[in-house]
């Protein structure tokens, strides 16, 4: 009985999940219509792909489950564990895709206030500690309590939770993550140093690391789990703070973000 309830839990969740991410899809083509036809069709195409590899795999996991209900205990629990995953997964591209949009279309609903970039960067670490722990990371928080600015803390939040969540899907282990910043007086700008001493990105995928669903290899997203929309994210946060974002690899290994943000 436990199985048929968590069947139909999974099976509700899907359904509004891709409800949501249809009629985003909608909006998005709506908000399209004076952009160029091939931007269009192509992210069209990118949401219907992001869409359907999860769908598939949720599918098959759970046809399986109908076909063959004498599975053993656990198999049945491998599935079910399996298919909640990508649900997850789906939850994950509906929620960025929204905050995208929210930022780009209608980022006057984003207020700005006094918050603390070295209590955010303190609780961003925080939150990944048991990840950067099982990676053998080493974190280099340069950024102390008490550097204010005035932002949107769930944006600049979300800047730096991506940048960290994208070293530990794709730097690898046993490496140091540094984040560091400095205020310009005469700018009023703070500048912001984040990288990792990982695996880094070939340069010729450097200028297109920004793009929505962007991959530097094929299925490298879609591994690790994710959106695929985390550095889109990271750029447009910033852009709302009034500040630029760079990236390169560092001659020593690993990636760079430099940014700036509006004192």
């Amino acid at each position: 009985m436990f199985f048929v309830w968590l069947f139909i839990l999974i099976l509700i969740t899907v359904i509004i999940v891709v409800v949501l991410l249809m009629r985003y899809l909608k909006e998005e083509n709506s908000r399209s219509e004076k952009k160029s036809s091939l931007l269009k069709k192509q992210m069209t195409s990118n949401i219907a792909h992001e869409l359907r590899t999860p769908v598939t795999s949720i599918r098959g996991y759970l046809e399986t489950l109908l076909a063959y209900p004498d599975l053993p205990y656990e198999k049945q629990h491998v599935f079910l564990e399996r298919a909640y995953n990508q649900t997850l997964r789906l939850s994950e591209l509906i929620s960025d895709m929204a905050l995208i949009s929210k930022i780009e279309e209608k980022s006057s609903n984003f207020t700005k206030q006094e918050i603390d970039l070295g209590e955010i960067a303190g609780e961003v670490f925080e939150e990944f500690g048991e990840r950067i722990a099982s990676k053998r990371v080493s974190v280099e928080n340069n950024v102390q309590p008490g550097t204010m600015l005035n932002g949107n803390r769930t944006l600049v939040y979300s800047i730096l939770r991506n940048l960290v969540e994208n070293s530990l899907k794709y730097a690898g282990d046993d490496i140091v993550m540094h984040l560091e910043s400095f205020y310009d007086i005469s700018e009023r700008m703070y500048y912001v140093t984040y990288y990792d001493t990982g695996a880094g990105v070939p340069d010729e995928h450097l200028e297109r690391i920004f793009e929505r669903f962007y991959r530097v290899s094929e299925g490298r997203t879609r591994d690790d789990g994710g959106s695929g929309l985390g550095l889109s994210i990271v750029r447009n946060a910033v852009d709302f703070h009034g500040g630029r974002i760079k990236v390169e690899n560092r001659e020593e290994g690993g990636l760079k973000f430099s940014f700036s943000l509006a004192r």
